[in-house]
C-alpha cells in the first residue's frame, strides 16, 4: 500500500511539474509577444513624432502648441490697428525671422500695447521646449499674425522691476489665471514681452 501511495504521488507530481511548465512556458511567451509589439508601437510613434516635426518645421504657421514653419499666408498691414479690440483673444501667432519659425501664444493688451509671456522657463521641459524666448533676445524682429493680417513686430523683453510688470500681469491673470506673483519674474521663470511696433524700437 506504501509502494502504490509513493508511485500515486510521484505520478502527481510529474503531472503537476509538467502542467506548471507549460504554464509558465506559456506566459513567458505571452511576455515576450507583448514585450515585442510594446517595442513596435513606442517605435511607430517616435518615427511618426518625428516625421510631424519634421514637417511643421514648412507648415504655414503653428498648430496648437506645436510650432510651424514661417507664414506663408497673409495679408501685410502698416497701419497700427486699435488693439482693445482684441483683448479678449485667447492666443495669436507670432513667427521669429531667425530662425524662421511660428507660435501661439498668449496675449495681454494693456494701454493700447501688445505684450505676451513666457513661463516655466527654468523647468526642465522649459529649458527644452522654451527655445524663442532666448532666440527672441539674440534677434527681436517678428512677425504677428491675427485673422489673416500680418504687422511686423519686434520682441523685446520687459525687465522684471519695470513698472509695466504687475498690470501686465494682472491682465495676464484675468485671461488665463496665471497669478501676479513677481517672484516668478525676479528668479527669471516667467519672461515678459512687448510686441511693438518694429518701426517704433
Amino acid at each position: 500500500m506504501s509502494l502504490n501511495n509513493t508511485r500515486y504521488k510521484n505520478w502527481i507530481c510529474a503531472i503537476y511539474s509538467s502542467k506548471m511548465r507549460g504554464i509558465i512556458g506559456s506566459t513567458t511567451g505571452m511576455s515576450m509577444g507583448f514585450l515585442k509589439w510594446l517595442l513596435v508601437f513606442i517605435a511607430a510613434v517616435v518615427v511618426s513624432m518625428a516625421v510631424f516635426l519634421n514637417y511643421m518645421k514648412s507648415h504655414d504657421g503653428p498648430i496648437e502648441i506645436f510650432s510651424g514653419g514661417p507664414f506663408q499666408t497673409g495679408e501685410l498691414v502698416t497701419v497700427e490697428p486699435n488693439w482693445d479690440s482684441i483683448k479678449d483673444l485667447e492666443t495669436i501667432q507670432f513667427q521669429l525671422l531667425d530662425p524662421p519659425r511660428s507660435r501661439t501664444t498668449w496675449l495681454a493688451v494693456h494701454k493700447g500695447k501688445l505684450y505676451t509671456i513666457s513661463a516655466f522657463m527654468n523647468s526642465p521641459i522649459g529649458k527644452i521646449w522654451k527655445k524663442w524666448p532666448n532666440q527672441a533676445i539674440k534677434d527681436g524682429r517678428s512677425l504677428l499674425r491675427i485673422d489673416g493680417k500680418i504687422y511686423e513686430r519686434q520682441l523685446t523683453r520687459i525687465p522684471a522691476d519695470s513698472e509695466l510688470a504687475i498690470p501686465i500681469l494682472k491682465e495676464l491673470d484675468r485671461k488665463y489665471h496665471v497669478g501676479t506673483n513677481t517672484e516668478f519674474l525676479n528668479n527669471g521663470n516667467t519672461w515678459l514681452f512687448e510686441i511693438a511696433p518694429r518701426n517704433a524700437t
